[in-house]
């Protein structure tokens, strides 16, 4: 597969970088555009998301992000360093790291369970439902319809939902987001009651199929990493997520 090089951090952030813009603009959330960072301004339950886009930010870029944090901190924060730089801890933070990798395109198998590509209402209400019970994300439950993922996401060529079904029912879900150089995977996720049993792996093949002629990055969590290991996916970086 090769090994990772400083542009697939790149790729991964940007990349990133357009997941959170698509996801604020559906979501009517206001965006703070700096060159050093983004910042998602979220409501009471998805809170604020700072993304550093430089490894270096400027002492001005520094400041508004702090200032942001301190805004920030009553609520739900995330701030994710992907270059692993930032120290938060004086703002008291605290930090847990997280691996950011890449795939090379290289063909796998067609997936061994049914994967539906999400192209209405009712089919994105069920990948909400699962990635929010499943991943999870306990703080949007209990889950009000849209509040994760609106309709209007449906309207946005770069996101891609993919709902794998076994035994006939949801199992699993995830996000994709394509831009003109990777595309980059969210919330890939398994119910409970449906791990080891191959639907992770059933979900990663059709969303890796989707678009095969790109590079696929990821953020691992550590339930996650033997998967991705085993189908050729290699660190690039330990990003920090701070909160």
């Amino acid at each position: 597969m090769g090994l990772a090089t400083a542009d697939d951090l790149r790729l991964a952030n940007r990349n990133a970088a357009a997941l959170w813009t698509a996801l604020a603009e559906a979501r009517g959330h206001p965006l703070t555009r700096r060159p050093g960072f983004l910042a998602v301004h979220g409501s009471g339950r998805t809170g604020l998301r700072i993304l550093l886009l430089d490894p270096a930010p400027t002492e001005d870029d520094l400041a508004e992000l702090t200032e942001l944090v301190h805004q920030g901190r009553a609520g739900r924060l995330t701030v994710e360093d992907p270059y692993g730089r930032l120290d938060l801890a004086p703002l008291g933070l605290t930090s847990r790291s997280l691996p950011v990798m890449i795939r090379r395109p290289v063909p796998v198998p067609d997936p061994a369970l049914p994967v539906t590509a999400v192209e209405r209402p009712d089919q994105l209400a069920v990948a909400e439902d699962v990635v929010v019970h499943g991943f999870p994300l306990p703080d949007l439950q209990p889950r009000h319809p849209g509040e994760a993922f609106p309709a209007d996401l449906l309207d946005r060529p770069e996101a891609r939902f993919f709902v794998v079904h076994s035994d006939g029912v949801p199992a699993g879900a995830c996000l994709t987001v394509s831009d003109a150089r990777t595309v980059g995977l969210y919330w890939m996720t398994t119910l409970p009651q449906h791990r080891s049993r191959g639907v992770g792996r059933a979900l990663l093949h059709g969303a890796l199929n989707h678009r095969a002629d790109l590079p696929m990055t990821l953020t691992a969590a550590r339930a996650g990493r033997p998967l991705y290991d085993s189908l050729g996916f290699v660190p690039v970086a330990d990003a920090r997520w701070w909160g």
